[in-house]
């Protein structure tokens, strides 16, 4: 593995026990840096491996959708953990004492804790550091390059840390090495009580809100499998239309870290015949786009705040206050698709009917947030909200980014002046009209007959 994935937090003296990964954003085995790095660290020191997930009593706006799909993928892990002679061990409480009490009572070597540039994730770490006086390293097995190394400073737009992602490429882009059975079998080998975890998750003999994508690791594999062998093909055309099965679907499963972008990367790059054009788009969007937000999040904790975009943006905007808003809602009315849009109601209706919505239909979706709100505070609270609450892939960068990019020209450089909007870019139902069939998008998720 490439030393210049870890990164040392703690520098406390080593334990005579197992090695322990916190596994919190990457919920893998196969094809995970940190549980590689954590394995090797163990075999050094002839020590158990454990795998420890803390389910924390609240992870922003999650609901019972994110938790069922994240605790069936957990599951999942469990007996593969345990046929590899790996711990795996679900904690539920505040994560910085949980885990910290867990390292102090088994003695741990040596703590391997996943990189997470939310302040959430950020905050439990540094107080894990105080609580746990112990080693530990953070290892970045997110990115492809990691985010420390792809730059030192925020990037003011993809076309500046473009070059210097696929000037690392070469060295992070790679397979990886097969997760061996582990020699040091844990001491004690108990199963965790699912039905406390889902009833301290709230979920509890429930079902999903939600007929949701089929949720796991080997799902994620699977979904892999049908877009590069169909719908990479039309990638680069079909990407922005939402009536096409274009997009990859695997948004969800990255989120959870359920699989690999870099799995998916090396495995697009090895697709054979995928049509001239469609893989470097994908590239761009799974590797540049995504580690932009990344890298975003993690050197500007304004991530989810008008504070983090730039000064021409919260003055356009702020010029615009008092424009004149032909509609206004609350955030109840937009929850329940209850605006005077048809379409901008179908694409609120998917993400409450799949937990997903179309990439192109959330940048239309939440530009109109900002149009029909009171202020663009209002708007940016609406939006967050909804996305957090109602995806699968919410409470990540590549939400937050997005929706500043939408809102606040994040990432994005002044346009023509209109009301409202200022100088931040516009978008509308014509625009839509002219790249994919409307009628058909909502008639999709409203079922109403239109004239």
């Amino acid at each position: 593995m490439n030393s210049e994935r870890v990164c040392q937090l703690g520098f406390g003296p080593e334990g005579n026990g197992p090695v322990v990964y916190w596994m919190c954003r990457d919920q893998r085995l196969e094809d995970n840096w940190a549980l590689l790095y954590a394995r090797e660290e163990a075999l050094k020191k002839r020590v158990p491996l454990e795998i420890v997930f803390c389910l924390a009593p609240r992870f922003l706006s999650a609901g019972a959708r994110q938790y069922h799909f994240m605790l069936s993928g957990l599951k999942e892990l469990e007996e593969k953990a345990r046929n590899l002679n790996i711990g795996f061990r679900v904690l539920c409480g505040e994560p910085d004492k949980k885990i910290a009490d867990y390292c102090l009572e088994q003695s741990c070597s040596t703590l391997i804790v996943d990189f997470f540039p939310l302040r959430i994730f950020n905050n439990w770490v540094k107080s894990l550091c105080s609580e746990f006086n112990g080693s530990i390293y953070e290892v970045d097995a997110h990115n492809i390059v990691p985010c420390r190394v792809a730059s030192p400073k925020q990037e003011y737009a993809a076309r500046t840390i473009r070059p210097k992602i696929h000037k690392r490429l070469p060295e992070f882009l790679e397979d990886y090495p097969k997760l061996e059975h582990y020699p040091y079998p844990p001491e004690e080998a108990a199963k965790n009580d699912w039905d406390e975890i889902y009833r301290y998750a709230g979920i509890y003999g429930t079902e999903p809100s939600i007929d949701l994508i089929q949720p796991g690791c080997d799902a994620a594999c699977e979904r892999l499998e049908k877009f590069l062998s169909s719908g990479i093909k039309i990638y680069d055309k079909g990407r922005n239309d939402p009536n096409e099965d274009a997009q990859s679907g695997l948004s969800p499963y990255l989120h959870f870290g359920q699989i690999s972008s870099q799995r998916v990367a090396y495995e697009a790059a090895r697709c054979k015949n995928p049509g001239e054009g469609n893989v470097e788009a994908f590239i761009e969007e799974l590797v540049v786009r995504r580690e932009l937000t990344d890298n975003f999040c993690f050197y500007n904790s304004w991530y989810d705040s008008f504070e983090g975009v730039a000064e021409w943006a919260r003055k356009t905007l702020d010029d615009h206050r008092q424009d004149k808003r032909v509609y206004v809602y609350d955030t109840e009315a937009f929850e329940n698709a209850s605006t005077h849009s048809e379409l901008w109601n179908a694409a609120q209706t998917e993400l409450l009917k799949t937990g997903k919505m179309h990439g192109y239909m959330r940048m239309y979706w939440a530009k109109k947030i900002l149009e029909w709100s009171e202020s663009p505070e209002k708007a940016l609270e609406t939006a967050v909200y909804l996305n957090d609450r109602y995806s699968l892939d919410g409470r990540d960068p590549n939400g937050y980014v997005g929706i500043l990019w939408s809102l606040g020209g994040l990432h994005d450089r002044g346009w023509t002046e209109r009301e409202i909007y200022g100088k931040i870019r516009y978008m509308n139902e014509r625009g839509c009209r002219r790249k994919f069939s409307v009628d058909k998008y909502i008639m999709t998720w409203l079922g109403m007959k239109l004239g």
